[in-house]
């Protein structure tokens, strides 16, 4: 999945180079929106076919559920048929036709690739490229084993971009051109704005089913001698039922963010969606709170969801604002380096915002982890106006 990540940063930098600076937003928000579909699909699909013989004597026969399960479907009762293995092998029905369709359908832009020589030499590249983040990849879960998370992530993030300076041959000029993305201050603004937005989609993606299957699977019961404990909650809202809904929106929304924002500027996009964020998540947060300490956390869940589709909505619309400066900003020779950069980033945000979510929920106060958000978004709200938006800005309104 990760390597699926760096070719999607990798597409990002490519689709680029098709468009003017004019549909920079619209371009990379549809390429981006239809990509990150695959977030809902599998939320939507991989449910479903678990519940059918699909690929018959191919994936084995079916498992028997120890215990009830919630689906899409319904809720499958203990005891039930179901082909977990299909959650893996519906994988290749997309995987397999697509990796056909890139080998004879896809080609490099000379005019800003490398030369990659024949095939089996590129791949030898790329194969030694993902070795390094293999590598670093393994020392960071080591780190985070012992060290915090807000020190292990950085050092793993240095460590990698030092190992891919030092690598050797013809490969290492290219890479050094690419270092030079990291003396330009809009880099480091750019990637702040692209957590905001792109970073909180992933992030949200996997912190909602979460939230939902915790807060609102468990509620207060209070005992005749008013002794309160916490209790399952029998007729709690299924996660897959409803969590793929935030990231569909915000998927959809996408395409349309980028096309706004080309009319009217990407940054005053990005500064409308990052106030409706800071709100929305403190109303969130305050809405888990009631939820979370409720003896009824059933009654709170329609405004929960409503919430969180507003924040997959402004993600949705922030991230194709954010596209659309990274396209007006940046030259040919370091849009694309600044996209990769800033998409694999921010997609630390899938492990930092459920890590952070679970921990204030274990500490009974999973608004916390809300309001925190908000600040951060606020942060940016300030970040975006320095740079893009107050009178001497260093390039308005981009």
């Amino acid at each position: 999945s990760g390597i699926g990540g760096g070719n999607f940063a990798c597409s990002m930098s490519n689709i680029s180079s098709f468009y003017p600076k004019s549909k920079q937003g619209y371009g990379l928000g549809m390429n981006a929106g239809l990509g990150n579909f695959g977030v809902t699909t599998m939320q939507v699909v991989i449910p479903l076919v678990m519940t059918v013989g699909i690929f018959g004597a191919l994936a084995g026969g079916p498992m028997e559920l120890e215990s009830s399960s919630g689906t899409l479907i319904g809720r499958i009762e203990a005891g039930t048929d179901t082909w977990i293995q299909n959650a893996g092998f519906i994988w290749l029905v997309f995987l397999i036709p697509l990796a056909f369709a890139g080998w004879f359908g896809m080609n490099n832009l000379r005019t800003i690739t490398p030369n990659p020589g024949n095939p089996a030499s590129a791949f030898g590249k790329i194969i030694g490229l993902y070795a390094v983040g293999l590598v670093t990849s393994l020392i960071g879960v080591y780190a985070l084993g012992i060290l915090n998370m807000w020190v292990a992530l950085p050092l793993t993030i240095v460590l990698t971009l030092v190992l891919l300076r030092l690598i050797p041959g013809d490969i290492k000029p290219n890479i050094q051109k690419q270092f030079a993305i990291f003396s330009n201050k809009h880099t480091w603004a750019m990637t702040v704005l692209y957590i905001l937005t792109f970073g909180s989609f992933i992030g949200f993606s996997a912190a909602l089913p979460l939230s939902i299957t915790v807060i609102f699977g468990n509620m207060m019961e209070v005992a005749a001698d008013g002794t309160v404990t916490r209790v399952t909650n029998p007729d709690a809202p299924s996660a897959l039922t409803w969590a793929w809904i935030g990231p569909f929106v915000g998927a959809l929304i996408r395409p349309v963010g980028g096309w706004i924002s080309d009319k009217m500027g990407g940054s005053i996009v990005t500064q409308i969606i990052s106030v409706i964020m800071v709100v929305a998540s403190v109303a969130t947060g305050y809405v888990m709170m009631l939820a979370y300490n409720s003896t009824d956390p059933n009654s709170y869940f329609a405004l929960f969801l409503i919430l969180f589709i507003v924040l997959f909505a402004a993600s949705g619309i922030g991230n194709g604002s954010t596209f659309r400066s990274i396209g007006v900003i940046f030259d040919q020779q370091q849009k694309g380096p600044v996209l990769g950069w800033t998409s694999a980033v921010a997609a630390y945000g899938a492990f930092i915002a459920p890590r952070v979510m679970g921990q204030e929920i274990q500490a009974g106060t999973p608004e916390v982890a809300m309001y925190g958000f908000a600040v951060f978004y606020a942060v940016c709200l300030v970040v975006n106006w320095w740079f893009y938006l107050r009178k001497n800005a260093y390039i308005k309104n981009p």
